[in-house]
């Protein structure tokens, strides 16, 4: 095997809505309410029920060179156009070699946070319905077998919920996004039975719960003054929290067909967090009161939950502590952790020491088994390899694009970008688009 011949598919990466994602999806009677763009001044901002959101292109930063990665473009024209736009993103994926992709929200929040947080509930739930029919209709469907769809569901609406796995999943959407712990966002505790027809509808159809970091517990900044380094080492170890939270929930024994992803977390981590849950069985649950059944945390880590990497030498090292059957790998495109245009490369370096079997399985079969994803019988194996992608993208340009444009932070003269630099241009942003 070599480079060439792997497939690969993305767990984990990001689409920007275009302008006009929400409106033709409205339903009619709340036409007029819809998320839409105004322009304001160099920005393009969403507004929704009278706010405004700056930063809408959240570290939309493909393409550019490093030295003018800044926390946010402030407008279309400030991104390489696959973004958000679906024949760009085609193209962007065949030239890193990439058959296919999940991509969360952005403006919506990874989760649907802002939709979940609005006050009017009908209007709250159409637009989560427009956006799922955009993102099946003209975001996935439109380049069919490339892209496994993802849909958002009214958390305060459990009946409302199940209804929209339903009619989505028997539309071919096998995964929802789902925040990795909705006790942090004012909803009941994973622990709590609330959840349970959830739970049934997405084990009963074979649909994924993806929880996105960031989507509850968030990676604290350590002061204002810590490099921002520090902040992005430490993020994607943060779900750990709520990994161990979801290993101890109860909903594996009701439904163990159930199935969920911790998405942009990594691997490298878990063989120590599996040792420390099944020590903390062994040694404490004579008085806590646990009960796995014969089984161990362990146990219910690797048949349940899915994790995936970018680059990860450590964890792909030790796939026998992490479960390599439940293993993906992501992109994160357009990300600022993202590794396009070169992801093929840089993976193979990390995976080529590895037997076949497992290569495929972390590459694209875990996926296609998991997400209920099967790109070859649309497209033909043949057409879906690393070289074979590549070799139809010769036309697409993947030079670092100068100059684009946005708000790329001026670096301190007398030390490293701060957690409160970056906080001040959140905030001056904030400020910006709210006028």
């Amino acid at each position: 095997m070599n480079r060439e011949d792997m497939i690969l598919v993305s767990v984990d990466d990001h689409v920007i809505e275009p302008p006009n994602a929400f409106a033709p999806h409205m339903p009619a009677r709340f036409k007029g309410r819809e998320p839409k763009i105004e322009r304001i001044g160099e920005r393009d901002v969403w507004v929704f029920e009278g706010k405004k959101w700056g930063y809408m292109g959240l570290n939309a930063v493909v393409g550019r060179p490093k030295t003018e990665y800044g926390m946010e473009p402030l407008s279309y024209d400030h991104m390489r156009r696959g973004t958000w736009d679906i024949k760009a993103r085609v193209e962007d994926m065949d030239a890193n070699g990439v058959l296919g992709s999940i991509c969360f929200p952005t403006f919506p929040g990874f989760a649907g946070q802002k939709f979940q947080a609005h006050p009017d509930r009908d209007v709250a739930l159409a637009a989560i319905q427009a956006y799922n029919d955009w993102h099946l209709h003209d975001w996935a469907n439109a380049a069919p077998g490339r892209f496994i769809p993802l849909c958002l569901v009214p958390m305060w609406d459990i009946p409302a919920a199940v209804a929209e796995v339903k009619r989505l999943s028997a539309q071919g959407v096998h995964t929802i996004s789902f925040s990795d712990n909705p006790a942090q966002l004012g909803y009941p505790s994973i622990h709590d039975d609330y959840w349970d027809p959830l739970w049934k509808v997405c084990a009963d159809n074979q649909v994924v719960i993806s929880c996105h970091i960031g989507t509850g517990n968030h990676a604290e900044h350590a002061s204002d003054l810590s490099p921002i380094d520090a902040w992005i080492t430490s993020m994607p170890i943060s779900i750990a929290n709520s990994a161990a939270d979801w290993i101890w929930a109860p909903m594996w024994k009701k439904y163990p067909d159930l199935k969920m992803a911790l998405s942009e977390g990594g691997i490298g981590w878990i063989p120590y967090l599996l040792e420390r849950a099944d020590f903390t069985h062994r040694h404490h649950n004579a008085w806590t009161g646990s009960n796995f059944e014969g089984q161990m945390p362990s146990d219910i880590f690797r048949k349940h939950i899915i994790t995936c990497f970018i680059e990860d030498r450590f964890g792909l090292a030790n796939l026998k502590d992490v479960g390599e059957d439940m293993v993906a790998w992501e992109c994160d495109y357009p990300h600022s952790d993202c590794t396009w245009p070169d992801s093929a490369e840089l993976l193979w370096e990390d995976l080529k020491h590895l037997s076949k079997d497992t290569i495929d399985k972390v590459t694209h079969l875990n996926v296609m088994r998991e997400f209920s994803y099967d790109p070859f019988s649309v497209l033909g194996r043949e057409n879906c390899t690393v070289g074979a992608l590549k070799a139809r993208a010769k036309h697409v340009k993947t030079e670092p694009m100068l100059g684009l444009g946005g708000a790329v932070p001026q670096v301190r003269k007398d030390g490293p970008v701060t957690s409160g630099d970056i906080n001040k241009m959140f905030a001056a942003a904030a400020a910006e688009s709210a006028l």
